[in-house]
């Protein structure tokens, strides 16, 4: 069934590598026209710059610091330059904090909360007055922010506040029929093995109803579908995308 995303005027964070980048050349292959955000100058932005202009004109990269104000203020200011306006926004940005409990300070505490939290606030708020009437907000968290994870406490907090982020903000901006929904993927083959040793692997698969890691493809494919037409009554929603956990 035809999501209805051609045309459509897309917004992705952390764009540059993982799940962002699939879910932007994703968008891009669907016949949308993409902005995407990176912090760091490099081959990886250069390369999906590329891609995304291989598979069409309308698209922009664009550096910015998304904890920061100021960059957020530049980023949606190229949002409106390149794109006029938004169709959707997918708050993808967010960073993992493995440390026990007993060892984590302030600047840590911080640091992931301001990444996975702080950024999705201050993006959708400067690019409110962008967002089209029917428009989607897809916020990234993750599967943990339900169960909890050891070594996790400020990571594991940072994803369940998004979920109320989002449950809040779906009352708000649902007068302008636009909805606001969480995919919360569980443990994504980012790079192999997702980083971890094979045997933490095993144990993770073995948690895992579907018996695999989840790919950037999987988490893509969910935020398209709430970015589309098909789920245009859904709101409010964290969608797990964990293979059953």
């Amino acid at each position: 069934m035809d999501q209805g995303l051609s045309g459509k005027r897309v917004l992705v964070t952390g764009g540059t590598r993982g799940v962002g980048r699939v879910t932007a050349l994703s968008f891009a292959k669907a016949g949308a026209q993409v902005v995407l955000c990176h912090h760091t100058a490099g081959e990886q932005a250069q390369a999906v710059e590329r891609e995304l202009n291989d598979l069409g004109e309308g698209h922009r990269v664009v550096r910015a610091d998304v904890t920061a104000r100021v960059d957020v203020e530049h980023l949606a200011g190229q949002v409106r330059e390149a794109l006029g306006g938004l169709d959707v926004l997918v708050n993808n940005v967010g960073v993992d904090g493995v440390v026990p409990f007993d060892g984590l300070g302030d600047d840590e505490w911080r640091r992931v909360l301001d990444h996975n939290v702080t950024s999705a606030y201050l993006v959708t708020h400067a690019v409110r007055d962008l967002l089209a009437d029917g428009a989607s907000v897809v916020n990234v968290g993750s599967s943990v922010a339900l169960r909890g994870r050891v070594n996790g406490v400020a990571y594991s907090a940072s994803k369940a506040a998004l979920i109320g982020f989002t449950r809040a903000l779906c009352k708000e901006f649902g007068t302008r029929g636009i909805r606001v929904n969480t995919v919360a993927p569980g443990l994504t083959e980012t790079e192999p093995g997702a980083g971890l040793p094979p045997q933490a692997v095993a144990r993770i698969v073995g948690m895992t109803a579907l018996g695999r890691i989840c790919q950037p493809e999987d988490v893509a494919g969910a935020v398209l579908f709430l970015a589309g037409d098909t789920s245009r009554y859904i709101s409010g929603v964290t969608l797990n995308v964990d293979g059953g956990v």
